[in-house]
């Protein structure tokens, strides 16, 4: 767990302490990037009391009372009817204010009623569109969040969850045990598996990949603890978009002709998101982009997203009042 340095109080509540060696990267980075988007953007992830948190039900522990509560507060339901594809037992709640639902605890033997989560991360899973009888492979699962959002969607044939590093996993193993019901547990298989080789070991056995890969987490990386985490961060921000690649090019493999494949990260870094995406389509004649624009048109009363980007991809912006993000997405099908 990271040491947060807490500075001041606000409003009775303590804030983060920034690093300013993440922040002065940032600042250089995404003033090129994103141009003016920046500064918006910048306000909203360097003050985390604007942050907002979605609230995804489980369908597995249905509560009328929680629906009747989330109502009475204020929540309205995430994404609209309009979507290309929105199953109807997937149902998450947010409210334009800020603040954080309580977080329910762990308890043995008994489900959790939600999952708080920051609601663009659920762009992939809609992205992906997986339905009954699939095969699904999530490579790089932890903490888990995307896979409890694809079984609220349907019913995969194979559920093949993957975390390579050994805390991740077993905090995604948690996470399954505290949200999926017993006879369909025991559909889900949980590997550590290096992401990077599992094409190999599986070859084209997937009809829908989702490689929510490791990236430069934004948020995260401007609250480091100390100036040497921070500096060790910076400098593997370099080698992440190759290991991205990779596990991109294993995802691939992975997959069956005709089978698509979702790619997101939470960072704005292009050399993460579009420049990995490019290198794939001009390296790999088996694949083609896919168009998600309608699926972006239909979020964009809740979502802003940064103009000028390819038909195949979208990069959520966070903004006040609609601080979700960053999440970026792609989507490519093998032929």
């Amino acid at each position: 767990a990271e040491i947060i340095i807490l500075e001041y109080k606000t409003k009775g509540k303590l804030q983060k302490q920034i690093c300013q060696v993440a922040l002065d990267h940032f600042e250089k980075q995404y003033t090129t990037e994103l141009g003016e988007a920046w500064a918006s953007v910048r306000d909203v992830l360097t003050y985390p009391l604007c942050w907002q948190y979605a609230i995804l039900l489980n369908k597995f522990s249905p509560s009328a009372e929680l629906e009747n509560t989330l109502h009475v507060k204020g929540y309205h339901p995430a994404f609209p009817g309009s979507l290309p594809y929105l199953p109807a037992s997937f149902k998450c709640y947010i409210r334009r204010t800020p603040g954080r639902f309580p977080a329910q605890k762990h308890q043995a033997g008994k489900l959790k009623e939600y999952y708080l989560l920051n609601a663009a991360s659920l762009l992939p899973v809609l992205a992906l569109e997986v339905k009954d009888g699939e095969d699904v492979l999530d490579l790089c699962a932890a903490p888990g969040g995307k896979s409890v959002a694809t079984l609220q969607c349907a019913s995969p044939g194979q559920f093949h969850c993957n975390e390579y590093d050994d805390l991740r996993s077993r905090w995604l193993k948690q996470t399954i045990e505290s949200f999926i019901p017993d006879p369909l547990i025991n559909l889900i298989m949980v590997s550590k598996l290096d992401g990077r080789h599992i094409g190999d070991l599986k070859p084209e056995l997937y009809d829908k990949v989702l490689v929510d890969a490791p990236c430069s987490n934004d948020r995260s990386w401007l609250f480091s603890s100390d100036i040497q985490q921070a500096t060790l961060r910076l400098i593997q921000r370099k080698e992440l978009p190759y290991l991205q690649f990779q596990l991109l090019r294993s995802a691939i493999k992975a997959l069956r002709p005709g089978g698509s494949l979702v790619y997101s990260t939470c960072t704005l870094s292009k050399a993460e998101n579009s420049d990995v995406i490019n290198l794939i389509l001009n390296s790999c004649s088996n694949v083609m982009p896919v168009d998600i624009t309608e699926m972006a048109k239909a979020v964009s009363q809740e979502f802003t997203f940064l103009s000028g980007m390819q038909q195949h991809e979208l990069l959520v912006l966070p903004e006040k009042g609609r601080a979700w993000g960053p999440m970026y997405v792609a989507k490519l099908k093998k032929i």
